[in-house]
């Protein structure tokens, strides 16, 4: 009978944690470095006025209600506040991951680590001893709850989030001494969305904000990250103006790609410290078949075929008859073509243009006649360029598209009143070879390509913004063919055309992950322009290599690229 009562007991146990109740991660008299001062509850809760301590001094899980049968997808989601390690003060982000994940079919659970700092060691070290506990606690109880063992991520934020990167790269280093048959459960993690990871620069790793924002030559990425055999694929986002430099992440980032680890990078420009594209983590998951199977791949010319959002088109050429510059007969006649909504909401111009190796260019093709049907959609005028290809005799490759790029802008600044645009809102759009283009634009635009011919040459070419799409031939690993290093090494860096002058405008980046012509000419681009204080956008996609929008399935970045633009010149624009 005895026996029958505790198994009765045992099986109560189980059913009430699995209903929602709390586990503490170790067993008493067994939780290692316990110090005295430290605590494991939620803010909210530790604020509370009858808070005991002494009965919330050890780690815990807290297990949410498992998902719907209809939408149970076999995995789970552990959840990571923030807190500068004196606390875990996001109850908001917990709520809000919580809603998110478990509608989406993830059994999710919250987990509590011990804070304030312990004294006498490093400032994560309690919490990384309980975060590698509690994964092996999550793990062991995959059966039970009804997920794969493999099927484990985390989401996170700031000190959260610094714990939530040792997590998911350093598990083959123990954070404690093995004290029991749990430890011997494997504790690393297979995916993580790490948001505003703080203190992993080494101008900052003692538990401060970035002292020197992340740069000079002597700052690192903590040595603390080890970047094992069984790191996971990660997706990292970081606001622009984030006192925990967001350099931590692009270091990150660039060392995940080191190693051909799938990864994603967000950069949000002017944002502090915080938690921004959920719905971009929620795309890695899906694109990495986290979530489920993904679906077919659509083409995206098929889904943007339609001209009826335009008003008018108007074409012209770039240049007067025998003005032309650097004129040479194997190269095509540039044009530039004006296409005008019917409803126009935005005085703002967008001036797009494809990629093609510089050997050729398309402005009709699935680089250009979508995001000008998208833009006509929302209003925006757009104007399509055709520049000079294949690459100049004897010249540098861009040369003559470069001149066709400056001349277009003069024109269409020297037209946009009349038109009743706003001449001072104009930014260009360019892929991979018209990336660089794009680049030129952006970052030269007080160096002169040509000689002046006539008035239209004294307007200025810069432009407010630019839109990178994949843009090559960016570092010098790379300058002519696709990135033989990858971008990563140090010794890769921006090619010299790139002047970087006064006039240099801030961008957004989308770039494929698995891009041969590499993401990190997009990177290294954006780290340059936040050193000058400019604030630019960056999106990298897991998976995905050149051309990645020309096919992709829905619900992933691929698919929904367009609309970062969307947003981008929303922001801009206001």
């Amino acid at each position: 009978m005895k026996k029958r009562v505790v198994l009765l007991l045992s099986v109560f146990c189980s059913l009430h944690i699995l209903a929602g109740e709390r586990e503490t991660v170790w067993p008493k008299g067994k939780m290692p470095d316990a110090q005295p001062h430290q605590i494991a509850a939620m803010l909210d809760e530790a604020r509370a006025e009858k808070f005991n301590a002494d009965k919330h001094r050890t780690a815990y899980l807290e297990w949410y209600e498992a998902p719907s049968k209809e939408t149970k997808n076999n995995g789970c989601m552990i959840l990571i506040s923030g807190g500068g390690y004196y606390t875990c003060c996001d109850m908001n982000f917990i709520k809000e991951w919580r809603e998110t994940f478990t509608a989406l079919g993830f059994q999710c659970v919250n987990f509590v680590y011990r804070t304030p700092r312990p004294e006498g060691i490093p400032i994560y070290q309690t919490a990384w001893e309980d975060g590698q506990r509690a994964v092996r606690m999550v793990r062991s109880e995959a059966a039970k709850r009804g997920f794969d063992p493999e099927r484990i991520g985390v989401i996170s934020q700031s000190a959260g989030s610094h714990l939530a990167t040792l997590l998911a790269t350093s598990s083959q280093t123990p954070a404690y001494t093995p004290i029991d048959k749990l430890d011997t459960v494997p504790c690393h993690i297979n995916w993580a969305i790490i948001n505003s990871p703080a203190y992993v620069t080494t101008d900052g790793e003692t538990g401060t904000p970035s002292t020197r924002l992340g740069y000079g030559k002597d700052v690192k990425l903590s040595d603390i990250f080890k970047f094992d055999e069984k790191t996971c694929p990660i997706s990292l986002h970081h606001g622009g103006a984030d006192e925990y430099s967001p350099n931590g992440s692009t270091l990150i980032y660039r060392e995940l790609r080191k190693r051909k680890i799938p990864a994603e990078l967000h950069l949000y420009p002017n944002k502090p410290h915080g938690v921004y594209g959920v719905a971009r983590g929620v795309e890695f998951m899906r694109q990495m078949g986290f979530i489920r199977p993904l679906e077919p791949e659509v083409e995206l010319m098929s889904r943007y075929a339609s001209d009826d959002a335009r008003r008018e088109k108007v074409t012209e050429d770039v240049w007067p008859e025998g003005k032309m510059p650097c004129a040479q007969e194997h190269q095509c006649k540039p044009y530039l073509e004006w296409h005008f909504p019917k409803e126009l909401k935005t005085k703002a111009i967008q001036i797009i243009y494809s990629g093609g190796s510089y050997m050729g260019n398309d402005p009709n093709g699935f680089e250009v006649a979508p995001a000008r049907r998208y833009l006509n959609e929302r209003g925006m005028t757009v104007v399509t360029m055709k520049y000079r290809t294949p690459r100049p005799k004897g010249l540098a490759k861009h040369t003559t598209a470069w001149q066709d790029l400056q001349r277009t802008i003069k024109i269409v600044r020297s037209k946009a009143a009349s038109l009743g645009l706003d001449p001072n809102q104009i930014g260009i759009m360019g892929s991979s070879a018209g990336g660089h283009l794009t680049l030129m634009g952006v970052t030269s635009s007080l160096h002169q390509a040509y000689l002046p011919i006539d008035d239209i040459d004294k307007q200025p070419c810069n432009v407010q913004w630019g839109i990178g799409i994949y843009p090559a031939y960016a570092l010098t690993d790379g300058a002519e063919e696709p990135n033989k290093g990858g971008g990563n090494d140090d010794e890769a860096v921006l090619v010299p055309e790139f002047s970087f002058d006064l006039k240099t405008a801030p961008m957004l980046f989308i770039h494929g992950d698995a891009d041969g012509w590499a993401s990190m000419n997009s990177v290294k681009t954006w780290e340059k322009m936040r050193s000058m204080g400019i604030q630019s956008e960056l999106h990298t996609l897991a998976l995905r290599n050149h051309c990645f929008q020309r096919t992709a399935s829905p619900g992933t970045g691929s698919y929904t690229w367009l609309d970062r633009i969307g947003e981008y010149l929303e922001n801009i624009l206001k």
